[in-house]
């Protein structure tokens, strides 16, 4: 609960269904999400990093709908690559790539080099920004490694080929949703978000403004 007395009520910037509906099951304690707002254009990803573009997103959907909004960005970084696909993730294999072209691609740069040599990182930034400026940003990251193939069917992204360190060898597209999100980066970054979001509304430092027209759950 806000400062107010009502459910905080965060407007998300992802155009991506599943990543919303991650997003919403991750912060069902603290934030009501609501859809992106009908009629809004692309955003333009063209920061340097993460926390920059997951900004740029929550910004422009905040100024749109009158609301917080919440926004992310992710990125798979590759050590055998030197760090990519990275900030390029969501278009890997082009701009209008789909992730399917993007996992293809990224096994095929990567079907010279030894299983031991496939270690790989998701991180996550997270930013909540307000009508009057106001900004927060979290993050969370997984180490682990990169499969041959794809393995798994639930997830979306490069989860069915994503091995993270901390799980049983599965593939976060092997995983039931609870498992994936106890583990996973966005999950990570989420959780301290939350945190984040009680502290302020324990110190009345949120109030709820009514979202403008064209937003709902």
């Amino acid at each position: 609960m806000n400062s107010d007395g009502r459910m905080l009520q965060l407007v998300c910037a992802s155009t991506n269904p599943d990543k919303a509906a991650e997003i919403a099951v991750i912060l069902e304690d603290v934030a009501m999400i609501l859809s992106r707002p009908e009629g809004m254009g692309e955003v333009e990803e063209n920061a340097p990093d993460l926390q920059g573009n997951a900004l740029l997103k929550a910004r422009a959907v905040s100024r749109f709908a009158g609301a917080a909004a919440v926004a992310d960005d992710t990125g798979l970084e590759v050590a055998a690559l030197n760090g990519a696909p990275g900030v390029f993730s969501a278009r890997y294999a082009g701009l209008d790539a789909t992730d399917t072209d993007n996992i293809n691609k990224l096994l095929r740069d990567l079907k010279d080099v030894e299983v031991s040599a496939r270690g790989a990182r998701f991180r996550t930034v997270i930013a909540v920004c307000w009508p009057d400026g106001s900004e927060l940003t979290t993050e969370g990251s997984v180490e682990g490694w990169i499969a041959t193939e794809e393995r798994g069917s639930a997830g979306f992204g490069y989860d069915c080929i994503f091995i993270p360190a901390e799980g049983d060898r599965r593939t976060f597209a092997e995983m039931k949703a609870a498992e994936k999100n106890r583990l996973s980066h966005r999950g990570r970054a989420l959780r301290a978000l939350a945190d984040l979001l009680k502290e302020k509304c324990a110190d009345g430092g949120i109030r709820t403004p009514t979202p403008a027209k064209g937003t709902g759950t």
